[in-house]
């Protein structure tokens, strides 16, 4: 009996006990969900991007399409360089003539590296007039330079010059090969800034390197890279051995020729410059059945930049143009009635704001036209009818 008793004893221990427990819990649960009342993030375990999460384009496809149809180009040329401590010495020059008649001159070889672009099935190759000619821009006829292109396929080849435009930096080589991969060409006149590029070449003559870029800026001119100037310019990486490159847009078309970067340090600094590709299709046509660019002109005329000071002297008033600082008098524009002081202010109805948009539609209107180019004179607007004549007759 008593073992009985004390078996319920411990019984109803047990059970207090468990009790306990169970509310215990039960507290301790509604106090920790009161507790969360700022909560703080919530951590997310990252996972797999989805595919059509990509920030960029892919331009695999448009790589693969237009890579091969870029070279690499070396040229070798004689070239004849002072042998003379005098050579830059003006006294002596001025006293003794060329330093080359006393101490003869040093002959050397010149090499330049660059890219060049095909341009057509049967083996003709776009590149810029200096990985051609070197830093000379020149080309000798009796000393030509040797021009090899290396296709993507490795092949080496000894390219033909068919013809040079130092105007514009560019030069149309052809190699004895036939079905070769070309890129098609783009209207650069639709291109839009911040649209996406692709630049191709053998930068440091690493060979078909890709890089990417958008349009920074059109219509670009007075960089002083050449005498005719309408660059695009890009942020696609270019650096030396880039030259002569494919500028491509991202349906595949060449829009530009890859010619020139800005930089302090020799290398990319984000700002490269192309020949868009509308001008270099046209510099190829001329190339190909004239062996040369044929542009207009009106005779030499040296062109200043228009301040709002100098207009008030020259009784210009608030015109907005150029001014004519110098000429030849056997230039067609002096016998036109053109004169230094002259501000003009529209070349064929399209206002002037800048010497090189003048120069670019004088060299591009047509050979053989006559155009208006209206001029302020003493407060007065003129008319003036001037002939176009072919760049390639002016007298030198």
């Amino acid at each position: 009996m008593r073992a009985r008793r004390l078996m319920l004893a411990l019984l109803l221990l047990l059970c207090g006990f468990a009790a306990g427990l169970v509310i215990t819990g039960r507290l301790r649960q509604a106090d920790d969900a009161g507790a969360q009342v700022t909560p703080g993030p919530a951590v997310v375990a990252p996972g797999p991007a989805a595919a059509g999460d990509a920030t960029l384009p892919d331009f695999s496809r448009v790589a693969e399409g237009t890579v091969p149809a870029v070279v690499n180009i070396s040229s070798l040329q004689v070239v004849r360089r002072p042998n003379s401590p005098f050579a830059n010495d003006p006294f002596f020059q001025y006293f003794f003539g060329d330093p080359d008649d006393f101490f003869g001159p040093r002959r050397g070889v010149e090499r330049s590296l660059g890219s060049g672009v095909v341009v057509s099935r049967d083996g003709f190759v776009l590149t810029n007039n200096h990985v051609v000619t070197g830093e000379s821009g020149q080309i000798s006829r009796r000393q030509m330079p040797a021009v090899s292109v290396v296709l993507a396929d490795s092949r080496e080849m000894q390219a033909q010059i068919v013809g040079v435009d130092p105007a514009t930096d560019l030069a149309l080589l052809r190699i004895p090969a036939d079905g070769l991969p070309t890129i098609p060409w783009g209207d650069s006149s639709r291109l839009r800034v911040a649209e996406w590029v692709l630049a191709i070449g053998n930068p440091f003559q690493l060979n078909q390197t890709v890089t990417l870029g958008i349009i920074s800026a059109l219509g670009r001119t007075n960089v002083g890279i050449s005498t005719y100037e309408d660059f695009i310019q890009t942020d696609a990486a270019i650096n030396p051995g880039n030259s002569g490159g494919a500028l491509v847009n991202a349906r595949g078309e060449l829009v530009g020729i890859n010619t020139a970067i800005f930089s302090q340090s020799g290398g990319y600094q984000g700002i490269g410059f192309a020949v868009p590709s509308n001008l270099a299709r046209r510099v190829v046509a001329d190339l190909t059945e004239f062996g040369e660019v044929r542009r207009g002109s009106i005779g030499y005329v040296e062109i200043a930049p228009l301040s709002t000071l100098m207009a008030e002297q020259l009784g210009a008033g608030d015109a907005r143009g150029v001014l004519v600082q110098a000429m030849r008098r056997d230039s067609a524009a002096y016998a036109a009635g053109l004169r230094p002081g002259d501000v003009i202010v529209s070349f064929d109805g399209t206002a002037i704001t800048d010497g090189g948009q003048l120069s670019r539609l004088i060299q591009d209107a047509r050979i053989g036209s006559t155009a208006t180019v209206a001029v302020v004179r003493e407060g007065r607007r003129l008319e003036l009818k001037i002939p176009i004549q072919s760049s390639t007759n002016e007298p030198r």
